[in-house]
């Protein structure tokens, strides 16, 4: 599939390197069809690499996909230069009168801190809120997840005794929802946090229903609304290394970390790490892209009755 990035953004070359079909402005506007509007707020520090791995989620489908970044006003990044922001990103401002086919909200390392002592916390809910008119379908990831069932749904995360690291099993429910469809019986995901909305609660919430649960790790994807809204716990779009890289880092700080579950070869560092989730992560990104955004989405976003599912 063509996705459309700017086309000096620097993650472009790698994604060429890696045969996937990037399209720049110039091509884009020479193929005459509807693309699908796709808006990410990148919360993640490293976002040029949180870039990439959701711009290859993404990368799956016949369907042309033009992708803008959010980035939020009221925090200062500290690991992203300001003049990649100032050129790639747009702010809640600039964004908030145009409309989108889908959005994803990724996960962010707050997630130990209360919501409501996040310093953008107010601009988030207002994003979520207003993706309610303005998004056919968002996805919300790991700590968003989080944070849109408890603006939402009022439902409380709870910290874990210890950081939920690694690969771990899910068994899929509801299997003939769309979302789920190809997915194997049980399939591994990554999960990366220190906090979980109890499963429970989540079942007991008549608004959401639970697609796929890990008897370790609990909850792994929901959705409510027919799919308007869609919740993934762990982190599908993880690169092979991701979980490495965050495992030898907390090392080097000397914080308590154990080795990632399932995810070495062997379960030892030096052999590596093992890539067991990829193609049940494309097809997650896949399904979403065709039965809730492209299915769902009318033709013209604007003044179109049906947008808002009256």
């Amino acid at each position: 599939m063509p996705i459309k990035i700017q086309s000096d953004l620097p993650v472009k070359e790698i994604l060429e390197k890696e045969n996937l079909f990037v399209m720049d402005e110039n091509r884009a506007m020479h193929q005459d069809i509807r693309p699908i509007y796709i808006l990410i707020l990148n919360l993640m520090p490293l976002k040029e690499e949180t870039e990439l791995q959701l711009l290859r989620s993404l990368s799956n489908t016949p369907l042309q996909v033009d992708v803008s970044f959010m980035a939020v006003e009221s925090h200062q990044a500290k690991n992203t230069s300001r003049s990649h922001l100032n050129k790639f990103y747009q702010t809640f401002t600039e964004l908030k009168d145009k409309k989108f086919d889908g959005m994803i909200i990724t996960g962010a390392p707050v997630e130990q801190m209360e919501f409501e002592e996040v310093d953008y916390w107010e601009e988030v809910t207002r994003i979520m809120d207003w993706s309610e008119t303005h998004v056919t379908s968002t996805i919300f990831l790991c700590w968003a997840a989080q944070a849109a069932l408890y603006h939402f749904y009022g439902l409380k995360k709870r910290m874990l005794d210890k950081k939920m690291f690694g690969l771990f099993w899910h068994k899929v429910m509801n299997r003939k929802i769309p979302l789920v469809r190809g997915f194997d019986d049980v399939f591994l995901a990554p999960h990366s946090r220190h906090t979980e909305v109890p499963i429970a609660d989540v079942h007991a919430c008549k608004d959401l229903t639970v697609l796929a649960e890990s008897d370790e790790a609990g909850l792994f994807l929901a959705m409510a609304e027919d799919g308007r809204k869609i919740f993934v716990m762990g982190h599908p779009e993880y690169d092979r290394v991701t979980l490495d890289g965050e495992y030898k880092r907390d090392l080097s700080k000397g914080l308590p970390i154990e080795m990632p579950k399932n995810y070495y070869r062997d379960n030892n560092p030096d052999n590596g790490p093992q890539l067991l989730w990829r193609a049940h992560a494309n097809n997650l990104y896949t399904n979403w892209l065709n039965y809730y955004v492209y299915q769902a989405t009318p033709y013209n976003l604007y003044g179109t009755p049906d947008f808002n599912g009256k």
